[in-house]
């Protein structure tokens, strides 16, 4: 089941005053061919920063990569279904493919046996929200379950996420572009 995300864009008249310039479901989404029932709801991005306030042009044009632009942003709900629906079809193929699929087959886990087979690394910090539902962050040697209000501070580290739930899990997700140099 997926849900339509209504997003709010708030901007400037001719005035200066604030006003709604945006109003109805999010323009963009994205279903990841190898991934049944995963939706992506990209809601805004920055192209860099620090971003324009003043510009009235909306940032979603084409299908968002995984990771946001240099110096930039990126922010979208995630519909993440009960994993146990689709993931005896993802293998390391699949997996590597839906990474594709999204521009980011770099950030795809190509170790031996990974802890799951949606492991990934981005160089980013990302502030993943559990807005509905309860998911596992999935690390190298741990996990943690995430529950509605509860907030992770994902650094570039290699990570999946895992709804054992037998309900969608809304994830939202901040990425801001970062670097692994010290």
């Amino acid at each position: 089941m997926t849900r339509e995300i209504r997003r709010i864009v708030t901007g400037h008249d001719a005035d200066g005053k604030a006003v709604v310039i945006a109003d109805g479901p999010t323009p963009n989404v994205f279903n990841p061919e190898h991934r049944p029932g995963v939706q992506i709801n990209n809601i805004w991005r920055v192209n860099e920063s620090p971003a324009h306030l003043m510009s009235q042009e909306e940032t979603l044009e084409g299908r968002i990569a995984l990771e946001p632009p240099p110096n930039g942003s990126v922010c979208r709900v995630i519909e993440f279904p009960p994993e146990k629906d689709y993931i005896a079809s993802i293998d390391r193929e699949a997996a590597h493919a839906s990474f594709s699929q999204f521009g980011a087959a770099h950030a795809a886990d190509a170790s031996e046996n990974p802890p799951h087979p949606l492991m990934h690394r981005t160089e980013t910090i990302d502030y993943a929200i559990c807005l509905e539902g309860e998911i596992w962050l999935v690390l190298d040697d741990s996990e943690v379950l995430m529950k509605a209000g509860d907030v992770c501070v994902q650094r570039g580290t290699n990570h999946a996420w895992s709804n054992r739930s037998d309900r969608p899990c809304f994830m939202c997700f901040v990425l801001v572009d970062g670097t692994f140099d010290a």
